[in-house]
Parts: structure tokens; C-alpha cells; sequence
């Protein structure tokens, strides 16, 4: 918290690098994941949706451990001990991590067990968490589903001088088994609850479940006869999955990565998680064990243990929260064709005839961007296609796209990036596939990751070629366009065409380009240009004139930026910042930031898209693409972001955001001391949620 001694002294300009001026990176970050938690607290939230952000939560949890807090074990395993802007250490923030999600892991299963479960009961869905839950008849139903079903598939594996302590894999639920053989010896031994079976077991009648795991827990002495079943708990590990790949080693990056992730299979261990009541011997001898097989990284101590009040791997719920019973979730919807495009006209023709703003999931992934590169793949004009792909997805209808245009004939050009987090192996299996049938696949810049989202269109067009582009702040992924709010442009403006030329030239080959004309690319020009218009937003205030920021993203962390944004609030600039996720900037800070006001929107939709608007003296811009204002966007990855030209479309781009500057629904505002508020409505006022109002837009469109 900042305190007026820090500030006291009259006249003195405030230190801009003082830790007390930024959030923690994590911390910030879990207050976030709170911000999902609570919607699955929120009794407005429809039941089967309250159970997603359950699952949600525990999966974003499971990723954090994964990612957040391995990499700190790992800097404190070498000695590094260099404080973030913040202040703390790397073992002080291991300490606040540890504290803050033992708090919101016992807020998880209260809502949980006491709010979600009581109340689907009461709507005709049974989660059941335990056998003693069971009737006869369940148990007879059991019985048998165990031998036909499950037990050919379990392999039991005792722990002893001649088996030793087996390999766990990352994520997966096991249970530990203690048992007394007939020489009265206790034993012990594990038992894997398989992925490749149903985690939940469908009871006779109606929407009745129990979890896997207590059906084998109750069928033991099937796996072990003639022996003693002492006691039985579950657990789960959690491994670094963060690949550390040296470029300057790599001859061969598919092959480096595709070996790096074989290799994270028996990555050091995080977390371990355990059930309600496991003996303290248990999770002693686990840590022992885990420690004794790690060959490097920090041990495990009895602090790394996270008991869990019910079931382990919430994030398992999510098969449930799909059930089909509408009255339980949130409205269906049809996503809206965009106007110009409801007729079915080429869509060649009507980007010609001026840009296209596209916002997912309002306006159609499938009749806008898949059907431009449908297009592209039939037409007989069209020489070249050329995109970026960072998150493929298993089943991935755009690379399907993309192959077929190549067997067509066409030169297609995808760059895939290999080092997409929890994305490498089916963007490996991709990049393959594609290279098979003759596209060229490239791999990116050495030592950047490519996150840019770009597509370029080259057509014959009688006696002249042109160039049609997409810039967008999606990942070319039709299952997540329908979960992620993301903006996209077509355009075939020529000077945004050289720039995709030039960019994917850079991508693919060798050249280096000194300036792009439109498009700010990072690692090189955008951190500048971004910096060029806050300052010029601070000279128009310290002129008199007005001056605004307005700006929308998924994280803020970079220190430089949050200086550059101090320094013009305490122009006189007023900066409103739209953050999803991870804010380091602290607000309302007098002298300071007193001028700056930040919300987060959490609803149905994942916030994902990023926009960025200067008032400029009136002479507004605005800019869309895929970087946040993070150290990692704007330094170490190839980033993309394009200006709004069409002053029809700037408006639209300020009224969206202006409309989720105004939510009084699923807007938190971030207060000084770093914790969030949710936004009500007051007495006699409308709710305004953005996510159902721009539903309801896109619903009373000449589409539908």
C-alpha cells in the first residue's frame, strides 16, 4: 500500500520505480482467477454454469501451478534472487502464492459442496462424491460396471524393495493404497484412475454421477485378493510443463520440441494435491518419494501439499456443466453474420468495396473468417495464402483449409508456432501434416515466439495482383471463437498489404524491414509508437485540451508502459484501461495515478480481444491486434497491431468499449489496494452487461 511519507515532500516529483507504485505479477494474476471464482459463486449465474467457472477455475489453477509457480521454484533452485518491480523475491512470492490459494481453494469447495451441488439436486442433477452416497441398487449397478468397465484397464503396482515407486503422471489422479498381507506386514501400492474411462459414472436414472475414482476405491480387494484393504486417498502431482528451449542449440526446432515435450513428462513436480483427510505419514512418505526421483529442482516439503475438501481435479466438472438441459445454462445463441456479408455475395467483392470489422463471438467465425478462407481455397484467382497459426487445436478446420488449398495448387505459407503453451503437440502433429501435402511451414524468428494474428489473400485480378489482409486479435481457432471475444479486420488497403508482405517475408526468410507503413510490429517499433501517442495524449492535456486513453487488453505488466501511463495521468491525461487479467498498475494513487481508473469484465465470454484508443485532440486512433502490454509482447515476440481507418468503424470500436467501460454487471473495479469490486446496479437502475448487451445487438441484426 502506498502511504503519504512515501509521497510526503513538496514539490518533489514521485518515484516512479518505487515498489509500492505495482502489483505482483502472480498475485494479481490469482486475483483474477478469484474474479472466475466468484462467478460460480454468483446465484444470478445459471447452476450448470456456475460448475463451468468451477471447472474453470481449477484448470486455471492446475495451468498457474504448471507454469507460474514452477518457473519460481525453479529461479529459487538456482539462486536467483533478484525482486520484481513490486519488491519481492522469488521465495517471498512462493510464500503469498501458497497463502492466497489456500484461501480461495477453501472458498472453491464451499461453494461447491454447500451452494452448487445442494442446488442441482434440488433441480434433478446428482453429483455423488462418495459411495456411502450410493443405494443398494447403485452399488449392485456398480458392481458390475467395475468388472465389465474399469478393472480390465487398472494396473496395480505394489511398492516394495523388488517395485519401486512408480512413475506418476502430471495431472492424473491416483490412489494410495495401504494394505496388510497375510503375515500381518502393511503394505502399500498405487493404483492409476485411468484417463482413457469416463471420470464420472452415469447411475441408474436421471442424471445421477458418482466420480471414477470411488468406484475403484470401493472395488480394491478385486485388484488385491487374499489382502487386507487398510485405507485408501487420492492424489495428484502438478509438473513444471514450461518448455526451455536454447535457440542457439536447436539445428532441428521440431525436433528440439518435440523431444522437450516427451522429456516434461518427468519434469520436476509443484504441487502436490491430496484428499480430505490423508494421513500425515501419506503425504510424507509421497514427498519422500517424489524428492528421491527428482533430479533437479527444489524439494517438495509438507507446505507444497494442498489438501482438497472433496473432490480432487475440479476442472473435470466441466463434462458435467455441458449436460443438456438448457433451462440450467445460459441462452443458446447463433452467432450474426455480419450485414455486408448476408448475402452470400464474394467476399472478395466486399472487402473491396471497404474494410470489414468483425467481434467474436457476436459476428460469425465460421461466415466471416473460415468462409474468407473457404473462398480463397476455391477461387481460381487466388495464387497465394499465407497466415499465422499459434493455437491449432486438435481438429482444426482452418489447417484442413489450408491443406486442401495446397493440394489445389495454390503456394500456401503457414507459419505455426511450435511453442504454444499446452498448443505443442497438436500444433507439432499440424505443422507435419501440412508439410506433407506441400505447404511451406515455417517456424518463426529465432528465439521469438510468433503470436501475431495475421492473414494475407494474393488474388489475380485481370491485369493487376491484390493483396487481401486479416489482422485480428484471435488465434484462428473455431472452437475458441465461439468461447473468446476477439476483434478482427479485413481490409485490402495496399499499404497493409506491403506490411503482410513484408512481415511474413521476415517470418519466413531472412530480411529485416526498417518501417513498416501502417501495422506496429513488435519487438521492434510498437513499444515506440505506443509510447509516441501517450506522450502526445499528455501533451494535448498540459495544452488545455482534452485528452484520453482508452484502452482494452488481457494483461498489464510491463514496468516502462506503467511509467509512461503514471506520467501522463499526472499530466492531466484521463487513462480508463480495460484488463482482463494480470494488472501491475495501481490506480488512484494521489499525485500519481489519480487519473487512472482500471476494470476487469469476467462473464460468459472470455475477454480476449485487445484495442487501443487515443482521443488525439479529436483526431482520434485506434488500433487493434494481439499484443498485451507485457515485457513478452512487446520485447520477445513477433506481434502485430493495425490501425481503424474507417471512421465508421472507429466509432464502433469506442462505443464497444465505452459500452464495457459503462457494465454494471461483470465489471470489477481495481481499487488501490490491489483488491477488486464488483460493479452493481444501483437502486432503480438497469443492469447493463456487456456481454448480454452486444448478445442483444447482435440478435436485432438484418441477419437474423
Amino acid at each position: 500500500m502506498i502511504t503519504h511519507a512515501q509521497h510526503a515532500v513538496p514539490g518533489t516529483p514521485p518515484d516512479l520505480h518505487h515498489p509500492g507504485l505495482y502489483f505482483n505479477r502472480e498475485l494479481s494474476w490469482l486475483e483474477f482467477n478469484r474474479r472466475v471464482l466468484h462467478e460460480a459463486q454468483d446465484a444470478r449465474t445459471p447452476l450448470l454454469e456456475r460448475l463451468k467457472f468451477l471447472a474453470i477455475f481449477a484448470g486455471n489453477l492446475d495451468e498457474f501451478f504448471q507454469v507460474r509457480v514452477a518457473g519460481l521454484r525453479r529461479q529459487v533452485d538456482v539462486g536467483y534472487s533478484e525482486r520484481t518491480a513490486d519488491g519481492l523475491t522469488p521465495d517471498e512470492q512462493l510464500d503469498a502464492i501458497a497463502g492466497a490459494v489456500r484461501g480461495m481453494v477453501e472458498t472453491q469447495y464451499r461453494c461447491l459442496l454447500e451452494e452448487v451441488i445442494p442446488a442441482l439436486a434440488q433441480a434433478g442433477v446428482h453429483l455423488l462424491l462418495h459411495m456411502d452416497e450410493t443405494t443398494e441398487d447403485d452399488r449392485a449397478f456398480l458392481r458390475a460396471y467395475f468388472q465389465r468397465n474399469v478393472f480390465p484397464v487398472l494396473t496395480p503396482l505394489a511398492v516394495d524393495p523388488a517395485h519401486p515407486f512408480p512413475y506418476i503422471s502430471n495431472l492424473s489422479i491416483s490412489i494410495a493404497v495401504f494394505l496388510r498381507g497375510a503375515d500381518g506386514e502393511e503394505r502399500f501400492a498405487r493404483v492409476k484412475v485411468p484417463k482413457i474411462l469416463p471420470r464420472w459414472v452415469a447411475l441408474p436414472g436421471t442424471h445421477r454421477y458418482l466420480p471414477l475414482e470411488q468406484v475403484i476405491g470401493a472395488h480394491l480387494e478385486a485388484l488385491f485378493p487374499g489382502v487386507e484393504i487398510l485405507s485408501w486417498h487420492s492424489f495428484r502431482i502438478t509438473r513444471n510443463t514450461d518448455l526451455q528451449i536454447d535457440h542457439d542449440e536447436a539445428e532441428d526446432l521440431l525436433s528440439l520440441i518435440q523431444e522437450e515435450v516427451r522429456n516434461r513428462r518427468f519434469a520436476e513436480i509443484s504441487r502436490l494435491e491430496v484428499g480430505a483427510g490423508t494421513p500425515v505419514g501419506l503425504r510424507q512418505l509421497l514427498l519422500a518419494e517424489f524428492n528421491a526421483a527428482q533430479e533437479e529442482g527444489i524439494d517438495l516439503q509438507l507446505e507444497d501439499v494442498y489438501e482438497m475438501p472433496g473432490l480432487l481435479d475440479c476442472s473435470d466438472l466441466m463434462l458435467l456443466a455441458t449436460l443438456d438441459l438448457p433451462e440450467l445454462r445460459d441462452p443458446p445463441f447463433v452467432p450474426n453474420t455480419p450485414a455486408r456479408l448476408v448475402s452470400g455475395r464474394n467476399i472478395f467483392d466486399v472487402i473491396r468495396e471497404g474494410d470489414l470489422l468483425l467481434h467474436h463471438p457476436y459476428d460469425s467465425f465460421q461466415t466471416s473468417v473460415e468462409r474468407f478462407l473457404q473462398q480463397a481455397t476455391d477461387d481460381p484467382e487466388v495464387l497465394a495464402i499465407k497466415l499465422t497459426l499459434y493455437r491449432t487445436g486438435g481438429d482444426s478446420s482452418i489447417a484442413r483449409l489450408l491443406a486442401h488449398a495446397a493440394e489445389r495448387g495454390k503456394q500456401v505459407a503457414v507459419l505455426i508456432e511450435l511453442q504454444a503453451r499446452f498448443d505443442e503437440e497438436s500444433n507439432i502433429i499440424w505443422a507435419q501434416r501440412l508439410e506433407d501435402v506441400g505447404v511451406h511451414v515455417s517456424y518463426g524468428v529465432s528465439g521469438l515466439k510468433t503470436h501475431t494474428k495475421i492473414m494475407m489473400v494474393v488474388r489475380r485480378e485481370g491485369s493487376e495482383i491484390r493483396r487481401y489482409v486479416h489482422v485480428g486479435t484471435c488465434n484462428y481457432n473455431p472452437r475458441t471463437a465461439r468461447l473468446y471475444t476477439d476483434f478482427g479486420l479485413f481490409s485490402c488497403d495496399p499499404a497493409l498489404g506491403e506490411d503482410l508482405t513484408d512481415l511474413f517475408n521476415e517470418l519466413t526468410g531472412f530480411g529485416v524491414t526498417e518501417r513498416f507503413r501502417k501495422l506496429l510490429v513488435a519487438p521492434r517499433a510498437m513499444r515506440e509508437r505506443f509510447v509516441e501517442m501517450i506522450r502526445r495524449e499528455a501533451a494535448h492535456a498540459r495544452a488545455g485540451r482534452p485528452a484520453r486513453i482508452l484502452a482494452k487488453m488481457n494483461a498489464l505488466v510491463d514496468p516502462g508502459m506503467i511509467q509512461e501511463l503514471y506520467e501522463a495521468s499526472q499530466a492531466g491525461v484521463q487513462v480508463d484501461l480495460i484488463v482482463r487479467g494480470i494488472c501491475c498498475l495501481r490506480p488512484g494513487v494521489p499525485g500519481v495515478s489519480d487519473r487512472i481508473r482500471v476494470i476487469s469484465i469476467v462473464g460468459r465470454f472470455l475477454e480476449h480481444s485487445r484495442a487501443f484508443w487515443f482521443h488525439n485532440g479529436g483526431a482520434d486512433e485506434v488500433y487493434i491486434g494481439s499484443a498485451d502490454w507485457m515485457p513478452r509482447n512487446l520485447d520477445r515476440r513477433v506481434e502485430a497491431v493495425a490501425p481503424i481507418e474507417d471512421p465508421h468503424h472507429r466509432r464502433t470500436m469506442r462505443d464497444v468499449l465505452e459500452m464495457m467501460w459503462e457494465d454494471n454487471r461483470q465489471a470489477w473495479d481495481l481499487q488501490p489496494a490491489g483488491t477488486y469490486r464488483q460493479r452493481l446496479p444501483r437502486e432503480g437502475e438497469a443492469e447493463r452487461a456487456t456481454h448480454r448487451r452486444l448478445l442483444d445487438v447482435a440478435g436485432r441484426s438484418p441477419s437474423t
